[in-house]
């Protein structure tokens, strides 16, 4: 390529005194502005240096590049946004939403001070998240509680507190992968504890458990069970039950800790879903200890709860790690108000919106994915709209194999394939995050909702360019 060309492209001077980006300097940091145009004369650099280049950009294209670069640069990375895949708890678009009253606590706590650490009824310093620990006591009638800022954190204090320097026993078919790759194993090591497995990856039987126990004595702290909240071992298998184990590690004088994962404080089956142990069913047949999600089943803010019995969590609060580990005022409202709720079963199931997102039936989706297909037909130009079957899922590690079966819009367009209305949708004030799936842009309503339809008419009109 002729070095004339090159030197051809805009000084980033020249480019910042162009009308088309006036604007954004005025209302954009400058030093967000000037990086956009480098970044867009990089990218028109690069693209003159291939085999086959182009004409070179004039100066209004990059400064128009420049200026739409510097909006989204400067646009916060975490932003409120639509979820229309259809998949309840989606780890990465945060999870369980927030009821109202959780919504409403986190931003009283967040307009000034608050009672974080301070006991008003004393008046003198207080604990961080006593209020959670009652709640969670009261719901599931375990002798004390325990709070920290995620699930993964709830299993490396509760082994650190119990069992470091000793030996924990696992059954080899619960030595699984969380999200993000956290495994087990790797908590386990993080917390002093001495990993020592037992029976096989699809069979593991009580006599492994004993067998184990008789072989390495009192080295031995814990038994750690693993809830396949996030997985499943299908065929021949054989798992004992939690209070046959219970029993056993009640005669061996070690702690039971059951990692639930996802921790559903209610029972689901009324739903039409798969049963999923609830947390007081766990401490009733036997488990000392028991940990799992906040921001999961339960519907609330990320968090980790360790509850069981008083000696135990006594122990993992002494914990070095527990400060470490310790939730934020913010996570701390929204948790304690989102368990007020379940004080009322029925509001909860009503209010909470992961509870009435896992609830809804087809019957019930199905007029909202009809009117979302109608309103966007008829407001965006050349679009086409379906409504189809689709199953949705629960997500979050939660239920791997139940279905959702609901309904979704699938979107084509005359002139933009379905890549380029994701693409697009993606882009939108807020977002819309769907699927593509047979050459169409998707949109199941389950966690749309009919607020939720609403504006996503709105973004995607705007969006796709009617």
């Amino acid at each position: 390529m002729p070095k004339a060309d090159l030197k051809s492209l805009p000084a980033v001077e020249r480019v910042l005194q162009h009308a088309a980006i006036a604007d954004a300097l005025v209302s954009l940091p400058r030093a967000i502005v000037v990086a956009a145009v480098r970044a867009e004369l990089a990218v028109a650099r690069a693209a003159l240096l291939r085999p086959k280049a182009g004409a070179v950009p004039d100066v209004a294209a990059i400064a128009n590049g420049a200026a739409a670069r510097a909006a989204r640069d400067a646009a916060p990375q975490l932003r409120r946004l639509l979820n229309a895949t259809g998949i309840v708890l989606h780890t990465n678009l945060g999870r369980a939403p927030l009821a109202p009253a959780a919504q409403q606590a986190v931003a009283a706590v967040a307009s000034g001070y608050s009672s974080l650490e301070y006991d008003l009824d004393a008046g003198k310093r207080g604990d961080r998240g006593a209020g959670i620990e009652r709640a969670l006591m009261r719901l599931t009638l375990a002798e004390a509680a325990c709070v920290v800022n995620n699930g993964a954190a709830a299993i490396l204090l509760a082994l650190s507190g119990i069992a470091a320097g000793k030996k924990v026993l696992v059954s080899r078919g619960e030595l699984v992968e969380i999200g993000g790759s956290f495994r087990v194993p790797e908590i386990m090591e993080k917390s002093g504890a001495i990993l020592v497995e037992v029976g096989a990856t699809n069979r593991t039987h009580l006599r492994d458990y004993e067998t184990a126990l008789t072989k390495h004595g009192r080295s031995v702290a814990a038994i750690l069970r693993v809830h396949p909240s996030n997985f499943r071992i299908a065929g021949f298998t054989a798992r004992p039950e939690l209070a046959d184990l219970a029993k056993l590690a009640k005669r061996a004088k070690v702690a039971l800790i059951e990692d639930l994962g996802s921790g559903a404080l209610v029972d689901l089956s009324p739903f039409g879903l798969e049963h999923e142990p609830t947390v007081g069913e766990s401490l009733a047949a036997g488990a000392d200890v028991v940990t799992f999600s906040g921001d999961k089943l339960l519907g609330g803010a990320q968090a980790g709860m360790i509850l069981g019995g008083a000696k135990l969590i006594a122990r993992i609060k002494k914990d070095p790690f527990a400060r470490a580990m310790r939730m934020d005022k913010l996570a701390l409202a929204a948790l304690e108000a989102t368990l007020a709720v379940y004080d009322h079963p029925a509001v909860a199931s009503a209010t909470i919106p992961a509870l009435g997102m896992l609830r809804a039936s087809a019957d019930d989706l199905k007029p909202l994915a009809e009117n979302l297909a109608w309103l966007l037909a008829e407001r965006v130009p050349g679009l086409s709209t379906r409504v189809v079957p689709n199953d949705g899922e629960v997500g979050g590690g939660a239920l791997p194999l139940q279905k959702l079966p609901g309904w979704a819009v699938a979107c084509t367009h005359k002139a933009h394939t379905a890549d380029a209305l994701e693409r697009a949708a993606r882009a939108g004030t807020p977002p819309v995050i769907g699927t593509v799936r047979a050459q169409a842009f998707r949109m199941d309503v389950r966690t749309l909702g009919a607020e939720g339809v609403a504006q996503a008419v709105e973004a995607l009109t705007k969006a796709w360019g009617a």
